[in-house]
């Protein structure tokens, strides 16, 4: 399951920075250039708004194994249409495969954090999820800077990339099938053609339990902070330092090592239980060193 999720998390990843550094180097002007970005990052935003509830019913209705074998095989199609627009350098395509690959990963979140429990015992739980989320960002690490080394080394002829990340897609689809077999959680929930309309409820759910909320919220501050620096570190290395795509690539590694790094700690130093403590800790040192980063004064 790990192997796939590294998979799946590099491909999805690398895809989306290789359209972003494509954007970059088409010389648009600035301002439509940063629109652009900024379009790709809502393109790959957005299924995880509109999509994580339906892939949080399939994880539940279905076996969290054929659910993830199914989302390996769509996302098989997905890098076929990304493969053609990739070689024929036709932008509004590669925008769309970005939100289809997010779709992909929408749909498959919720069996990939659901099959931790069902294959860990509780005792295992906080290191699981502290090693699947070091080899997310791993993953995300190597995939932005396999990103700008594709823009650069391809350019003009991204077929190669394209080839390279459906060739990925299939070495993932073949893993999938290495996942243990586990049965169904719910099979007679009801699908419901609204996603939204369990959304209140969960709401509720998730206000009525303190842990959990602060977990939620967490969470959340984490990837926006996280998405944030994703596209001010593509923009600011192109106009202010005035670097290449590899370059631009080094940079987002950093953040991503820093998560990476932090989430191991925190699955060791949670020494085999669930520890809610470790979240305003991690906040706060979010704030933090966020802050002295917008302190230009300080000479950082």
């Amino acid at each position: 399951m790990i192997a796939t999720q590294f998979q799946g998390a590099f491909s999805d990843n690398a895809l989306k920075f290789l359209v972003i550094y494509l954007i970059v180097e088409r010389d648009f002007p600035g301002d439509v250039r940063d629109r652009f970005i900024l379009l790709v990052g809502a393109l790959f935003a957005l299924p995880f708004i509109f999509f994580s509830l339906v892939g949080g019913y399939l994880a539940d209705r279905y076996s969290k194994r054929s659910v993830t074998i199914s989302t390996k095989i769509f996302e098989l199609g997905v890098m076929i249409f990304a493969f053609v627009s990739l070689a024929i350098g036709n932008l509004p395509m590669e925008a769309a495969s970005v939100f289809l690959i997010s779709t992909q990963g929408a749909l498959f979140g919720p069996s990939k954090y659901g099959l931790l429990p069902e294959l860990l015992p509780a005792k295992e739980l906080s290191w699981g999820n502290g090693v699947i989320e070091l080899g997310t960002f791993i993953a995300a690490i190597t995939a932005t800077m396999s990103a700008g080394f594709l823009a650069g080394a391809f350019r003009g002829r991204q077929v190669w990339s394209g080839a390279i990340l459906l060739a990925l897609t299939l070495i993932g689809l073949v893993l999938s099938f290495g996942i243990s077999r586990v049965p169904a959680a719910n099979p007679a929930r009801k699908f419901r053609a609204n996603p939204f309309a369990d959304l209140g409820g969960q709401i509720r759910i998730i206000a009525q339990d303190r842990i959990l909320g602060w977990a939620v919220a967490g969470n959340t501050y984490l990837w926006f902070l996280a998405a944030l620096l994703q596209f001010v570190i593509v923009v600011y290395g192109h106009d202010v330092l005035q670097v290449d795509e590899t370059q631009i690539s080094y940079l987002q590694a950093a953040v991503g090592i820093g998560i990476g790094v932090g989430s191991l700690i925190a699955g060791y130093v949670s020494f085999g239980e669930i520890e809610y403590g470790l979240v305003p800790l991690g906040a706060l040192g979010m704030t933090v060193f966020g802050f002295l980063v917008s302190r230009s004064d300080l000479g950082l």
